[in-house]
């Protein structure tokens, strides 16, 4: 078996055949005395002759040869918004090169022909390379679910001496080896403080540790490389932890440092400026200042459009947090800071932009949110102002949540007609045939909370309640004060002329309410207490606003998105109002 050094020097040897012992001594980083030592034993093993590697070298290096390489590209890089909303960062040309591309090509160069291509995300667009470079395509069809432990759960029996790569990432000098002599991690090292993660090595530089931020440390960065005793170990791991609820939102790296102890791994150390991984536009930017006049989506022209600025004034670009139906990110530009809202996936089944604009013009006629700029009907983006340092009401705290049923009485009594009709229950109706074109609805207790929701809206509806224009997607979420203490009411997608009753419905649900709270909501919103009529019908609307919500998760969800924890809220809000609300009216 041979040592390190000579796996180095036979690979240095075989790259560069009559290299002399000084220029070996370099190429290692090791002294000449000790390079003549290892020269000397490859030559003794005949692993070496006159300078060159020989058949036996050959086969000692054998166990040691890259088999293929894993590329990531199924996330949708949602730092870097609201690029990603219209291409996967690794489709980005930097520097005049798709990213993607660039690596496929370095690792051919490197001698690793064998390259597996993991999508999720906007997958269609990256179909062209498996007949540009022949590469093999996988689908991840949990990206949306799950971290990148996903990715490497659907290749894990391709995984062997096998580097792991992220489509995003630049390398200015290829990385990439034909053989490695064990599982290693990419690193570079921060002078002064960073928040990466941080490794700690044993002499050997096996990574016996890492800390999510630290000073002048490795920190990880790039590529991994799993050689065969790692991926044998590693696929053990995943698969048992695979179902646990824990393991869905972890990296692979975190499932790796849980059990450092059993996984050795070395760090493989790069000078700075090597290995180049962008987070944000401003640090793309940084390194490649043609970019953004370069780029090819169509985002900035909207925003040049709108704003009339130039594309070099666009700063400080990043997401904000994410909202169940549209992608939103923060731009600057000379003239201020706004928010430019992304359509999700399939919202245009499901809203009605034309109706969303003339309900965002009638709210800021009437002081509810002047931060209304710009939007497309056709497309379903839309350019507001930015709130600065906002914060979100609080609607469990007594003062806030009667200003809430101030804004939404204040709503309700503008003499205001909306030309779009919202009703929860024919909007659930139409969420329900979006959801039967995937097939049916196989779920227990699906059709009784149906039946159970149609007598409720029998109910509600024989009341006679004012129709009213309303927001229905009332909740603290969209309910934002600014920094002197202004109120103000954003996102008007579902708006429309609707029960009155339908708003207070939404916010109990989405807010999560006890039902104690609710019964207080009402009180502020009708400055007194309400009558029982006036309860039970608006607890019908809870429950009707629980129903309609719980089939729109479920209709998103099957289009790939995950709402996560909604999908019970929505449907436990149902499943208690529309019983309670209908024992109300037949009690």
């Amino acid at each position: 078996m041979i040592n390190r050094n000579e796996f180095d020097a036979l690979c240095a040897i075989k790259d560069h055949p009559g290299m002399t012992q000084r220029e070996l001594a370099d190429a290692l980083g090791v002294s000449l005395g000790t390079a003549n030592t290892v020269h000397k034993a490859l030559s003794r093993a005949k692993l070496t002759e006159d300078g060159r590697i020989t058949a036996r070298g050959m086969r000692e290096l054998k166990p040691y040869k890259v088999e293929n390489a894993i590329i990531m590209a199924a996330g949708m890089s949602s730092r870097f918004a609201p690029i990603s909303y219209e291409k996967p960062k690794g489709l980005l040309s930097v520097r005049g090169e798709v990213l993607v591309e660039r690596q496929i090509e370095q690792l051919k160069e490197a001698g690793v022909s064998e390259i597996v291509l993991v999508i999720g995300y906007k997958k269609e667009l990256f179909f062209y390379l498996e007949e540009k470079y022949g590469i093999q395509i996988v689908i991840n069809r949990e990206y949306a679910s799950r971290n990148n432990n996903s990715t490497l759960m659907c290749v894990r029996e391709m995984l062997g001496n096998t580097y792991i790569c992220s489509s995003d990432d630049y390398f200015t000098e290829n990385p990439f080896k034909q053989y490695e002599w064990m599982a290693c991690y990419s690193a570079e090292f921060s002078e002064g403080p960073t928040d990466e993660w941080c490794l700690e090595a044993d002499k050997k530089g096996i990574i016996r540790n890492a800390t999510i931020g630290g000073a002048d440390s490795w920190f990880m960065i790039g590529p991994a490389y799993f050689d065969r005793t790692y991926s044998e170990r590693f696929v053990e791991i995943l698969e048992a932890e695979y179902d646990d609820p824990r393991t869905a939102d972890k990296l692979w790296e975190e499932i790796y440092l849980d059990h450092i102890g059993e996984l050795d791994m070395e760090i493989k150390r790069f000078a700075p400026g090597v290995i180049n991984e962008f987070d944000s536009l401003d640090q793309l930017r940084d390194f490649d200042p043609l970019f953004l006049e370069n780029v090819d989506v169509d985002i900035f022209d909207n925003i040049v459009a709108v704003l009339g600025c130039e594309k070099s004034e666009i700063h400080d670009v990043y997401p904000l947090k994410q909202g169940l139906t549209n992608l939103s990110c923060h731009f600057a530009v000379d003239s201020g800071e706004y928010v430019y809202r992304h359509p999700g996936v399939g919202t245009e089944q499901m809203i009605d932009r034309a109706a969303e604009v003339q309900a965002l013009n009638l709210a800021k006629s009437i002081g509810i949110d002047d931060t209304f700029v710009f939007e497309n009907p056709k497309r379903g983006w839309k350019i507001s102002k930015f709130i600065t340092n906002c914060r979100e009401l609080d609607p469990h705290d007594d003062a806030q949540l009667a200003e809430a049923m101030g804004v939404a009485r204040k709503l309700h009594e503008q003499d205001i007609v909306l030309d779009r009709r919202f009703d929860y229950f024919e909007e659930g109706l139409k969420y329900e045939q979006l959801l039967l074109q995937k097939g049916p609805i196989e779920i227990p207790d699906y059709d009784e909370m149906r039946q159970l929701a149609k007598r409720v809206k029998a109910f509600a509806e024989a009341d006679g309640a004012p129709k009213c224009l309303t927001h229905n997607d009332f909740f603290n979420l969209n309910l934002l004060y600014d920094e002197a203490g202004k109120l103000y009411l954003i996102d008007w997608e579902y708006a429309g002329m609707s029960d009155y009753a339908s708003d207070f419905g939404t916010f109990v649900v989405t807010c999560m309410l006890k039902e104690g709270e609710a019964e207080k909501a009402l009180e502020h919103y009708f400055g007194r207490t309400p009558t029982v009529e006036e309860k039970r019908h608006n607890f019908a609307y809870v429950g009707l606003a629980g129903w309609c919500w719980y089939i729109w998760a479920l209709q998103k969800e099957s289009e790939g998105d995950f709402v996560g924890e909604w999908l019970y809220t929505y449907y436990r809000y149902a499943k208690k109002y529309l019983p309670l609300a209908l024992s109300l009216y037949e009690g």
